[in-house]
């Protein structure tokens, strides 16, 4: 009768053939079915005879395309090089900050590795098309590795191998006989409590000449690992699909979802650009003023966003910080009401840092804090003219403006901090410590340019002195520039203003100049005319122009040898005009004059340094901050993820499946009692060679070899 022997089984196909060995024997049968298998092949190679009664041929026959993507796809090769692009990437998504505003990435990047990256989807790498489909390759990929193997592993961890040959156990490397006299049924019933003592589980099985084939395994539960191992990688990455924007992704491939990019309020923005209340998964941001509520969140798209609808409705009840002795934020808490229309009451609870509140599974965490609205005054000082200042309010995220016509501004209103904790210190080693409110605003003119101040309410100590600081910028790619101006005795702006009208009032420079000739000690009437004009004239330019002024006009009217002995006059001469200035404007508001010290003369001259800074400031007004109305406003996210169950369980799958793999040690041990030949045939293998399988088969034999030799001498 004819047979066949496939000796390739372990190699399906190379390329694009598989290779069939073709034992048949040399009898019509035979004949018949090599060449029935001749015909189907693709390519013979050439026929060997084995035995006289036997030949042998090798076919060679093409591998249909489905089954060599089967094998590309189930092969592990495929799914670890899957698995090391995942790695990769999520290597980018750690170091690179993910979904952050586009503007933050052209600031830090430049143009031309911000456009790099996002074409590359490098700045939202978890929700990229790219991910997302390797992701699901992976998935394809290990199902068909389990579904492949896990047949296989199953029955190998089943079987007992009790049909064992006495050739086949002498093969193996691990392999020992050992001499007895002990009676087969009594040696087997010994062997059989030792392997149970040693939680091996066996099978006993005659063979046909009288031998007794104990055939034993320990450990073969090593191949769960396998199993829970890819198991556990298609469940985590399933769960990372579930949770992943691919929905969002093929709704707009169809043209069915649209991002939007324009500042609009939540009702306005069209259907195409919101997602449902059963949308599956999502990441949204919601910010609430105190006292607010709302029934929708933003997720951030790209260079725009989508708006979720939220089957309930969220209200801010209120917010709490607390604070280190320092005013840095220590902890912060907000109290929410949820109403549902499904439910007759309402639900109140209290949102932590990581203590989110979860409800119909959209959990809403404690994100960030920010000013929800808080009402600031100010003294407005128009730097324009010698007037006082005028009392003007502002609303934080409201805009307002100034004068009119050609010279009217806008003021936007951006932010408020009541506490801002800054470390002074001129060599950078002092403790940070809070130096009170600030706000940060834009004044934007006619044309739609816009400059960016920050003015702080309480004069901060620097160098020894108290200063009213404000800082502007052009741009936000640009460090703030900061105004300093000395702050009076009653730590107040007042001092600099007047000292600033009197240096610039014609009539208060007359009286200076007066006062300074006054002083000449020589009765000479045109010496004393002729400083007294120097002085109005200097004080002129100064005010019109700061130190530049003085600087052109000495290089216009002085040698160059004698500029820095003129400039050096000039400006001794301009701090005395100061000092009798502030005198001035002393004596005007019926203050007792100012003392001749040096904490004068420091005042005297910052004020003349804050008036030339005046001169780059870029905007007529100065903004004053004198008063506030906290209103803070919690920032929430709002995420469901139906996902983050089945990554927990992946996850646990995995642990179990690697503990498996590495710690669970495979070992299968024969044990065959041959009476007629008074000896037991040992034989040891595993399916992962290593020198714990040589100590474990060392150990047995010498135990085994031991109690035998014992059981013989009785």
């Amino acid at each position: 009768m004819a047979h066949a022997t496939f000796r390739l089984a372990c190699r399906p196909h190379v390329g694009d053939v598989r290779y069939h060995s073709i034992r048949a024997m040399t009898d019509p049968r035979g004949d018949a079915v090599i060449d029935r298998l001749r015909r189907s092949a693709s390519d013979v190679i050439s026929p060997a005879t084995l035995k006289p009664n036997f030949k042998e041929i090798v076919l060679k026959t093409p591998v249909p395309p489905s089954q060599r993507l089967y094998a590309l796809l189930s092969s592990m090769r495929f799914a670890v090089s899957l698995l090391t692009l995942l790695g990769v990437a999520s290597i980018i998504g750690t170091v690179l900050k993910q979904n952050e505003p586009y503007s933050n990435y052209i600031v830090k990047f430049g143009q031309f590795w911000f456009e790099l990256f996002e074409m590359l989807g490098l700045l939202d790498v978890y929700h990229a098309s790219w991910f997302l489909i390797i992701l699901l390759f992976l998935v394809i990929s290990t199902s068909l590795c389990v579904v492949r193997n896990t047949p296989q592993m199953l029955k190998e961890w089943r079987v007992f191998k009790e049909h064992a040959s006495e050739k086949s156990l002498r093969m193996f490397e691990h392999q020992a006989t050992v001499s007895t006299s002990v009676p087969a049924a009594t040696l087997q019933t010994q062997l059989s409590a030792y392997l149970t003592a040693e939680r091996y589980t066996y099978k006993t099985q005659t063979q046909s000449n009288g031998d007794i084939l104990i055939a034993a395994k320990l450990g073969t539960h090593q191949r769960l690992g396998y199993i829970f191992t890819h198991v556990a990688i298609v469940v985590i990455c399933f769960g990372g699909l579930l949770d992943g924007n691919l929905p969002f992704k093929l709704q707009e491939l169809m043209g069915l979802k649209k991002i939007e990019t324009r500042d609009i309020p939540p009702r306005e923005v069209p259907a195409e650009s919101r997602l449902g209340t059963h949308n599956l998964s999502f990441r949204a941001n919601m910010t609430l003023p105190e006292g607010e509520r709302d029934n929708v969140s933003f997720v951030r798209v790209r260079d725009g966003y989508l708006v979720q609808d939220l089957p309930f409705t969220v209200a801010l009840k209120d917010f709490r910080m607390e604070h280190y002795p320092t005013g840095m934020p220590k902890s912060f808490e907000s109290d929410i009401v949820i109403t549902d229309p499904e439910r007759t009451t309402p639900i109140e609870a209290t949102v932590k840092v990581n203590h989110p509140f979860i409800y119909k599974g959209i959990a809403i965490y404690q994100s960030d804090f920010q000013d929800g609205g808080s009402q600031l005054k100010f003294n407005l000082w128009d730097l324009t003219a010698n007037t006082a200042p005028t009392s003007i309010e502002g609303e934080i995220l409201r805009k307002g403006s100034l004068g009119d016509g050609a010279s009217k501004m806008t003021v936007e209103f951006n932010e408020f901090r009541q506490f801002n904790i800054l470390n002074l210190s001129a060599d950078g080693k002092g403790k940070p410590h809070n130096v009170g409110p600030n706000t940060t605003l834009k004044l934007r003119n006619a044309s739609g340019q816009a400059r960016e101040y920050v003015y702080y309410m309480q004069p901060l100590q620097l160098d020894g002195h108290a200063y009213f600081v404000s800082g502007m910028r052009e741009t936000v790619q640009e460090e703030f520039k900061y105004l300093r101006i000395p702050a009076d005795d009653d730590f107040s702006l007042q001092g600099f203003m007047r000292l600033r009208s009197a240096l610039r009032e014609p009539k208060a420079m007359a009286e200076i100049a007066q006062r300074i000739a006054a002083q000449l000690p020589a009765d000479n009437p045109t010496l004393k005319s002729q400083l007294a004009q120097s002085v109005q004239h200097l004080l002129h330019t100064f005010t019109q122009g700061g130190y530049s002024a003085l600087s052109r006009t000495i290089e216009q009217a002085v040698p160059k040898d004698q500029r820095e002995q003129a400039a050096q006059t000039y400006l001794k001469l301009l701090n005395r005009a100061a000092y009798e200035g502030l005198q001035l404007a002393r004596a005007q508001q019926h203050l007792p004059p100012a003392g001749d010290d040096a904490a004068t003369a420091a005042f005297v001259q910052d004020s003349l340094n804050a008036m030339n800074d005046l001169f780059f400031y870029g905007t007529p007004y100065y903004f004053q901050l004198t008063d506030y109305t906290l209103k803070q406003a919690s920032g929430f996210q709002l995420t469901r993820s139906p996902g983050q169950n089945w990554v927990y369980l992946g996850s646990a799958m995995l642990v179990l499946g690697i503990f498996a793999m590495f710690y669970i040690r495979e070992r299968r041990l024969w044990c065959l009692i041959k009476p007629a030949q008074q000896e037991v045939l040992l034989a040891m293998s595993s399916n992962r060679k290593s020198l714990d399988l040589d100590q474990d088969f060392a150990r047995v034999k010498q135990q085994l070899g031991t109690w035998l030799l014992a059981q013989s001498a009785h």
